[in-house]
């Protein structure tokens, strides 16, 4: 069957992450337990709540300023939330340019809060005379759907809201879990285990 769809994952696939100065700038505005938190890997409790959307920014930096016991302003947490995102290379931002007029349906789905989202939308997408949207014909975020990946409800959610087959749509995830939620429901999937790695899949087209 032929490849008609793309469903982009957001971070290690298009959005590069840096860990390590994440937990470097938490530790700087003296959030040190959150800064374990992120270094640990642990999504739980305040990260998943602003994730899938139950709580708000404020909220959520409230949460931060009552994990690590600190009094770190709004702004100083959002920065040093934000230190988790890199760049979105310009040849990946040119790929998807180029799919889109080589007439693929391209989404993006992805596990993020509304702090990234924002960050993303405005100081990483933006390229030439593009924003975000478009580059593809949907944006599907967790926080606003209220779920998340590998949740299998949210890509039978994308699939009916796009109006498009599984079996015509190619997932690229970094996230092993993810692909496998994917595949269940019969879409095509794709593991980045490299950050430029998918591109190497449109190379001989």
């Amino acid at each position: 069957m032929e490849i008609k769809n793309i469903i982009f994952d957001l971070g290690d696939v298009l959005v590069g992450l840096d860990m390590p100065r994440c937990v470097e700038a938490f530790e700087k505005i003296g959030a040190k337990k959150a800064a374990e938190f992120i270094k640990d890997g642990r999504t739980q409790d305040l990260f998943y709540e602003a994730e899938i959307g139950e709580i708000s920014q404020w909220e959520f930096c409230e949460g931060i300023r009552q994990l690590s016991g600190c009094e770190a302003r709004n702004e100083d947490i959002i920065w040093a939330w934000n230190q988790l995102l890199v760049s979105i290379p310009e040849k990946k931002k040119q790929q998807l340019i180029e799919l889109k007029r080589k007439g693929f349906r391209l989404f993006l789905l992805s596990n993020t809060n509304y702090i990234h989202w924002q960050y993303c939308a405005e100081e990483l997408f933006p390229y030439k005379h593009y924003i975000a949207e478009d580059f593809f014909e949907h944006i599907y975020l967790s926080f606003e759907m209220h779920k998340a990946k590998p949740n299998t409800n949210i890509f039978t959610q994308v699939l009916a809201d796009a109006g498009i087959e599984p079996e015509e749509t190619l997932f690229i995830d970094d996230n092993k879990d993810n692909c496998e939620a994917a595949e269940k429901l019969g879409i095509i999937t794709f593991q980045n285990t490299e950050p430029d790695l998918w591109l190497q899949i449109f190379n001989n087209d």
